[in-house]
């Protein structure tokens, strides 16, 4: 029997054996009977890429459920490598697959499905983006870890030494890797440290509406002291 990945432990943990889910390739798709109602449940497994095909299929399940179950609530588990780097992924455009699985998600909580991440291990680069960043609230366990970009690629990139980005990243959690920085700059709603089924009934309990709060979050908790002022500034210039 092949051991349970990570991602299929912690829906044990949320749902026990009550979650109706199956297992393809590294994707996981099903819903759960939770508090008196049912969840749909998506998630990626053992650190996987996430590729054209891993994409549409994600996009498909969205989809399924708006189309089948209105109002349904979304819980996103995240387990990823980022987007997979390929010849035949860039020859389908996996940027546009992943362009369209952020749309989905987007239109779901448009009309009304409430949309919960949750980042159980790994979650790097547009894996972040497209399934942590397109939810409603993205949460973490203790042990994830999370970024954009490695400090020793941003090195390359930036062509800043290594050493002072390390030094940079004392100070500004912007560029900063893991999940402290990432609470800190409001990408990140919080860190799971409690029991995980309690932690997702307070998520689905805390309804933000229709505002984001990431930015809010942000300035609250000095990760981005001037985002929210310029956003405001550049909207109050489009609608003068």
């Amino acid at each position: 029997m092949t051991d349970l990945s990570s991602t299929e432990r912690l829906i044990g943990q949320l749902f026990g054996d009550a979650a109706r889910t199956e297992r393809h390739d590294n994707l996981i798709i099903g819903e759960a009977p939770f508090d008196g109602q049912v969840l749909a449940v998506l998630g990626t497994v053992d650190q996987t890429y996430i590729g054209a095909d891993a994409a549409l299929a994600m996009a498909r399940a969205v989809l399924d459920v708006m189309r089948d179950h209105p109002g349904r609530a979304i819980l996103i588990i995240v387990d990823n490598s980022g987007h997979r780097l390929g010849r035949w992924d860039e020859l389908v455009a996996n940027n546009g697959c992943v362009a369209h699985l952020t749309k989905c998600l987007d239109l779901a909580r448009r009309r009304g499905h409430r949309v919960i991440g949750l980042v159980n291990e790994l979650a790097v680069s547009a894996g972040f983006m497209a399934l942590g960043m397109s939810t409603d609230a993205c949460y973490a366990l203790p042990q994830a870890e999370v970024r954009v970009m490695a400090l020793n690629a941003m090195s390359r990139v930036t062509k800043i030494p290594l050493d002072r980005l390390e030094e940079l990243c004392k100070t500004s959690p912007v560029l900063g890797p893991g999940v402290r920085n990432f609470v800190r700059v409001g990408a990140l709603r919080g860190v799971w440290e409690d029991d995980p089924a309690e932690e997702l009934r307070r998520a689905l309990a805390d309804n933000p509406g229709e505002e984001d709060m990431r930015q809010m979050l942000a300035l609250e908790r000095g990760g981005r002291t001037q985002a929210q002022a310029i956003t405001h500034m550049v909207r109050a210039g489009l609608e003068a």
